[in-house]
C-alpha cells in the first residue's frame, strides 16, 4: 500500500494534538474532546482537525473558539516534537459522525423493538 507523506504527518498530528490537548491545555472548553482525523493538504500547509465532542457539556460553538485560541500554542509544541520544515496551519472541524451513528444505533433499536412487538 502506498501512502502520501501528508498522510503519514496527518497520523502523526493527529498523535501530538490529542496528547498536547491532553497534557497541556487546560481550557475548560476543550477537555474531553477526542481527536478523530487530520487531513493533511498534500503541500503539508493546512490541516484540517476533526474533533468529536460527543459527550462533553460544551457546545460546539464553545469548542471551536478554544481550539482556535489554543492553536498557536499546539501549533509551537507541535513544532518542539516533531521534525519537519513547515508545521500545517491548524483548521478545527467538528467531526459529528459518532453522534450520527449513535442516532441510527438507536433508529434501529427502535425498529427491531418494533419488529418484534408486531
Amino acid at each position: 500500500m502506498d501512502f502520501k507523506r501528508a498522510d503519514r504527518v496527518g497520523e502523526q498530528l493527529r498523535h501530538e494534538i490529542a496528547d498536547i490537548l491532553f497534557r497541556k491545555v487546560k481550557d475548560p472548553r476543550v477537555s474531553g474532546i477526542s481527536i478523530t482525523e487530520v487531513e493533511v493538504t498534500d503541500d503539508l500547509r493546512n490541516a484540517k482537525v476533526f474533533v468529536s465532542t460527543y459527550g462533553v457539556a460544551a457546545t460546539n460553538e464553545e469548542v471551536l473558539k478554544g481550539l482556535k485560541s489554543a492553536a498557536s500554542f499546539i501549533r509551537a509544541e507541535i513544532m518542539r516534537r516533531l521534525q519537519i520544515k513547515r508545521i500545517p496551519e491548524l483548521i478545527f472541524k467538528v467531526d459529528t459522525s459518532i453522534e450520527r451513528g449513535v442516532r441510527i444505533m438507536e433508529i434501529l433499536e427502535d425498529l427491531k423493538k418494533k419488529g418484534e412487538d408486531l
